[in-house]
């Protein structure tokens, strides 16, 4: 018969302890990680420095879905200062590496209903985790444990936020002329690969249609400066990405969230791998219709 003892656990002050503190937790953090919940993430650095002068806790990454967790920890109950060092080093940190999914997380033995209010007033506009964590003893063994008090809001897929649709001008007024022009270059090439589609254009992108329904596998958003962005939704393989680099496109890293292969395309692409943009055309159209 297995063990069903009930074991009532000792709730413990980490700030309180005498042996415990900030650079004890941290490094027990960096140990395992995946103690605040945050799923299957490795530490990419800690105590970081930042322009500002501080330093960031922990910089955590899953390296799945691009995402990178900015991880600001403070024993005893959460403070102003505390909330505003996670947003600024979180802000830091997404401005210097935009190809990454950012998301700051506030970690705090005490997560009071007044500094609850306000972490969920900015979440939407910033994504903001909001960690509870306390220490406790079993048995004479310590440990700790990570309540997840607030969570980042979960926004639409690309195909959800179809209701934004805006005309070309929107964006045309917001490209430059040479990107404006090759995105139209860009939407001639899909439609002689796939005769069906149109442009669909919201707010943050310019899409595909079929018929006034949405199918966006591909996605484009032309940019300010030459160029433009373009989304690929196709299945990562090793060869692919391999054929993308050796031929010097400009590839960020994959989007495991959405699948797709993201290009910067500038009009020396257009002209010097013409079948290789094609191909991915052509192959995100077939993954996509399962063809």
């Amino acid at each position: 018969m297995p063990d069903t003892e009930l074991v009532i656990p000792e709730f413990v002050s980490l700030r309180g302890h005498g042996q415990i503190g900030e650079s004890w937790l941290r490094d027990r953090l960096i140990e395992h990680p995946e103690l605040l919940g945050l799923g299957d993430v490795t530490v990419r650095d800690s105590e970081r420095s930042q322009p500002s002068g501080g330093r960031l806790d922990l910089l955590l990454e899953d390296v799945e879905s691009s995402t990178r967790y900015e991880v600001e920890l403070q024993l005893g109950a959460m403070d102003e200062s505390h909330i505003i060092r996670a947003i600024e080093y979180w802000d830091i940190e997404r401005r210097r590496y935009p190809q990454y999914e950012h998301i700051a997380v506030i970690v705090a033995e005490d997560v009071t209903s007044r500094f609850l209010n306000v972490i969920s007033l900015f979440n939407g506009s910033i994504p903001l985790i909001a960690i509870n964590l306390q220490g406790v003893r079993v048995k004479g063994a310590f440990s700790i444990l990570a309540t997840r008090v607030v969570d980042v809001i979960q926004l639409g897929t690309e195909d959800e936020d179809e209701g934004v649709t805006v005309d070309a001008s929107y964006w045309e007024s917001r490209s430059s002329t040479e990107s404006f022009q090759l995105m139209r270059e860009m939407m001639q090439r899909i439609k002689r690969i796939e005769q069906r589609v149109g442009p669909r254009y919201t707010r943050r992108y310019i899409g595909l249609e079929i018929g006034g329904q949405a199918r966006n596998f591909v996605v484009m958003r032309p940019r300010k400066s030459s160029g433009i962005l373009t989304s690929f939704k196709i299945r990562e393989e090793d060869d692919l990405t391999a054929r993308i680099e050796n031929q010097g496109l400009d590839i960020l890293p994959y989007e495991r969230k959405w699948g797709n292969y993201r290009i910067r395309l500038v009009r020396s692409d257009f002209q010097n791998h013409e079948d290789l943009i094609d191909d991915l055309v052509r192959k995100s159209r077939d993954q996509y219709f399962n063809l």
